[in-house]
Parts: C-alpha cells; sequence; structure tokens
C-alpha cells in the first residue's frame, strides 16, 4: 500500500515530479549521442520512423500499451507509475528542444555519460520517492511473480525482445545500449541508496503517547 500521508509527502512528491522530468531528459541526452538507445527507446525510435509522432508522444502511448499488459497479470498502478507514464514522454521531447546532436566522437560519448548519469539519478529520485513503479518496472516485477521465474531472466527477455523489435524497425543499436544494460543497475542502486526517502513509521502502541495515571 503507497503511502500518501506523513510529514515527508512535500518531498515525495517533489522527487517524483523532478525525477520524471530529468528521466524524460536523460533519455533525449542518450538519443542525441546516437551511440544506441536503452532498449525500450530503441523501440520508440523505431516506431518514429514509422509515424508522424513525436518521439515523446510514442513513448506515452508505448506505456499506455504497457501498462494494459499489467491487467492480465494483476499488477496496480500506484500515483508514481501514472505520472511515469503521462509525463516522461513529453519531458523527453523538451530534452530535445535544447539538446543537440553529437557529432564529433568525443561530444557523443559526453551525451552519453551524461544521460546514463542523469536517467539514473532520475530513476533513484522517483523510485526513492515511494509511489510506485513505472510501467515498464511494474510489468518486469509482475510477469516475475506471475511466472515465478527469476528477476533477471524476465528483465532480459524483456529487454532483448523490445530491442530487436525496435532494431529491426530502424532504431538506433550500438555500443551505447550494451553500455545502458551493464551500467545502468548499479547506478541506479546508488543513487536510490541517495535518493530513498524513509517512510514514516506506522504508529504502535510502543510508539504512541504513554498515559499519565491520576
Amino acid at each position: 500500500m503507497i503511502s500518501l500521508r506523513g510529514r515527508r509527502l512535500p518531498r515525495r512528491i517533489a522527487q517524483l515530479l523532478i525525477g520524471v522530468f530529468l528521466y524524460g531528459i536523460g533519455i533525449a541526452f542518450l538519443v542525441r549521442s546516437a551511440l544506441g538507445a536503452a532498449p525500450w527507446d530503441v523501440l520508440t525510435q523505431g516506431i518514429t520512423r514509422h509515424v508522424p509522432l513525436s518521439f515523446g508522444i510514442v513513448t506515452t502511448i508505448v506505456s499506455g500499451i504497457v501498462l494494459l499488459l499489467w491487467i492480465p497479470i494483476r499488477q496496480k498502478p500506484g500515483v508514481g507509475t501514472i505520472v511515469n507514464a503521462v509525463l516522461v514522454g513529453p519531458s523527453a521531447d523538451v530534452g530535445f528542444l535544447f539538446i543537440p546532436v553529437g557529432e564529433q566522437l568525443w561530444q557523443r560519448v559526453l551525451l552519453f555519460a551524461i544521460g546514463l548519469v542523469v536517467l539514473s539519478a532520475a530513476t533513484g529520485l522517483y523510485i526513492g520517492a515511494h509511489f510506485g513503479p513505472g510501467p515498464r518496472d511494474g510489468l518486469m516485477t509482475g510477469l516475475h511473480v506471475r511466472l515465478r521465474r527469476p528477476i533477471w531472466l524476465v528483465r532480459t527477455c524483456l529487454e532483448v525482445t523490445v530491442v530487436l523489435l525496435g532494431w529491426a524497425l530502424g532504431g538506433i543499436v550500438g555500443i551505447g545500449t550494451l553500455l545502458f544494460a551493464l551500467l545502468v543497475g548499479p547506478l541506479c542502486q546508488f543513487f536510490l541508496r541517495v535518493f530513498a526517502v524513509p517512510l514514516d513509521p506506522k504508529p504502535t502502541p510502543s510508539t504512541g503517547p504513554v498515559p499519565v495515571e491520576g
């Protein structure tokens, strides 16, 4: 159950909104590097080659489709899930407005490195706010529970599937895609430790007011 109360609620809301916005910005940096996008963004790139829609709009549509896949595996979205699904795409489109395409190799490497760090920090921010997982993470954890398979196997199968589909549609797969897969986990874990908000403990008889004997 996701708590919507407590004295840390303003910080949690701020983290959620900032984290989701920065997540989209991180995606824009990675795509502009042209070294290879993250697996789900390879799929989005591929789709945008065939429809007259922006990267951000396609991202939002894909998030909606992923949320529909939550229904048969009985996953319940949280506030953060919906915010993530609705705002990450537009945030990425904002990023594309001011982040230039990398022309020289050193520029592309720099864009990729910035994008990876920004996206990982953003993940730590919005997950650490405890408002629920993003659509893709929720699909992964839901399949893990329903199929009773290791989470690493479920994630690998999902990401290999979307990469191959995105690549077939024209998305960019490169060294950056591999580096993302290898580095994003440890970086997200680090930033989650930094940004995780301690939740208020539930009241218990031992922590409640001590009655005064008359």
